[in-house]
């Protein structure tokens, strides 16, 4: 028999919860929460396995819920609930009323895989809010590029608002994290070309060649990259600016110089 849960008391309520606001609990627990059907829909596309789903029948019917169907190769309990159970367990204010409890992954960099000898990757060193995590993750999913990774994070990947602003595409790059050290390694040892976007002893990024093995690398809004990136990148490259600031949003930075790494690579439009 189908479980149906009435009581915001209810130890999986109180789980879901937690697992929502803290990012101790995500991690001793390795199970996170996704909200809505698009979000759920592409996390088991990209092969997360999902454990629980929660579903409440006054917001969604049953039948919506077979958008799931084929998409997961695992079983999972489908459990209902009440309106006033969904809206304690809900993070945001308007989703379709599917809640899902999902396994995190490991994201080593010995994780990574390419399928060219050309990688195009976007690095982030030490992002600290959760939407410009998401940001750069939905500019990575437009463009396509082979992967993401995070320096020293300041957040978790499975932040709620960083799964809310990247709109699923945390499930949909190939994402990695490490320290700098770690990541700096990587790159050399796997011989990749690393161009650091920096206002210090820069080029135009016009005037690079993002042909080969590139990675981009971005820092913070306020911070910049740190010194080690600046003295060990193979160059450093520059957005210029012609207005009174020296600096944009991080997300539409890396937006741009993407962007011109895959023009001169040469667009390939979707069929």
């Amino acid at each position: 028999m189908q479980k149906h849960l009435t009581s915001i008391q209810n130890p999986l309520v109180k789980q879901v919860v937690q697992l929502s606001e803290k990012s101790k609990e995500r991690k001793k627990q390795g199970l996170f929460v996704v909200e809505g059907l698009r979000e759920i829909v592409l996390a088991l596309k990209g092969t997360y396995i999902l454990k629980t789903l929660f579903y409440c029948d006054e917001i969604i019917s049953v039948e919506a819920l077979k958008v799931f169907q084929g998409n997961s190769d695992h079983p999972y309990e489908l459990i209902s609930v009440s309106k006033e159970v969904y809206e304690k367990m809900a993070y945001r204010a308007s989703t379709e009323g599917v809640i899902g409890l999902f396994q995190t992954k490991s994201h080593l960099l010995s994780d990574l895989h390419f399928t060219t000898k050309n990688p195009l990757i976007l690095v982030a060193e030490a992002p600290e809010k959760p939407g410009n995590i998401g940001a750069l993750l939905r500019t990575a999913d437009a463009a396509k590029l082979d992967a993401v990774i995070i320096a020293n994070p300041k957040t978790d990947l499975y932040n709620p608002n960083s799964i809310r602003s990247s709109v699923g595409c945390v499930f949909t790059n190939q994402v990695a994290t490490g320290s700098t050290k770690e990541i700096l390694h990587y790159l050399k040892q796997h011989h990749i070309a690393i161009f650091s976007a920096a206002l210090q002893a820069s080029i135009p990024y016009v005037d690079c060649d993002f042909k080969n093995a590139t990675a981009i690398v971005v820092g913070t809004e306020a911070e910049g990259l740190s010194d080690v990136w600046l003295t060990e990148s193979d160059q450093n490259i520059m957005i210029p600016m012609q207005g009174h600031i020296d600096s944009m949003n991080v997300s539409v930075a890396a937006g741009i110089l993407i962007f011109e790494a895959k023009r001169q690579r040469g667009f390939s439009l979707p069929d």
